[in-house]
């Protein structure tokens, strides 16, 4: 799919809040924009925040035979298991343009303590890596099908350590495997993250469970406390 020119989002004026959500492999912005209006018919108080989408550069793809499609990093092994070889350059660079998303919102008035940060698989690995390798501390973090990359680097910061996580997975996920989501919630509780993992008779996709328990999870991120309460 051809990536969006630029990202979508609605206007930081008045905002009360905002969601950053990063797209998987091949996609594009427009793939999870819904969230845009579905998550406020849940959690009408979601209608009052910002939403960013921002696009991955199109890059070269090693498992796909180096074919250029929008992606965050490249990809060396398939399907994504626990010890896959990461491309630690591509997830630096993408890490950098999700921090710029968040300066962005700053400058329009909405601090990183009211922003979740959260993607879907490849999106995903760099919603945890932004929210658990910095300084910050978010709102939240969402992780839909997705894993832990640099895992032999984790070292959370105190500040990171109160940013509570929502992890889901498909139980019969083939492309990043289901046992990512143990292997990733351990480490992080291991240094003191507050996780709610979640796993859903599915594949490598979303489940209508799992979008509501997201609506939850981001309208107590940024309006409640989501710590003591999920």
């Amino acid at each position: 799919m051809n990536r969006a020119a630029a990202a979508l989002s609605t206007s930081a004026n008045g905002s009360k809040g905002a969601l950053i959500f990063l797209h998987g492999l091949g996609d594009s912005p427009a793939g999870w924009s819904e969230l845009q209006r579905s998550l406020p018919q849940m959690k009408p108080r979601l209608k009052d925040i910002t939403y960013v989408f921002p696009p991955a550069p199109t890059i070269g793809i090693t498992i796909n035979g180096g074919m250029q499609m929008p992606g965050w990093f490249d990809l060396f092994d398939w399907p994504i298991g626990v010890g896959s070889k990461d491309d630690r350059e591509g997830l630096d660079k993408a890490v950098a343009q999700i921090e710029s998303e968040v300066e962005k919102l700053g400058e329009a008035g909405i601090p990183p303590s009211k922003i979740v940060v959260g993607g879907f698989s490849q999106g995903g690995a760099i919603a945890l890596l932004t929210c658990y390798r910095g300084q910050e501390t978010f709102a939240g973090c969402a992780g839909l099908s997705a894993w832990l990359t640099l895992p032999g680097d984790l070292d959370v910061s105190d500040n990171a350590k109160q940013i509570p996580l929502f992890w889901g997975h498909g139980k019969m996920d083939d492309k990043v495997l289901f046992a990512q989501q143990a292997f990733g919630v351990e480490k992080l509780r291991s240094q003191g993250v507050s996780v709610v993992d979640k796993a859903y008779n599915m594949g490598h996709s979303s489940h209508p469970e799992e979008m509501e328990y997201l609506a939850e999870f981001v309208d107590k991120a940024i309006f409640g406390d989501a710590k003591s309460e999920l």
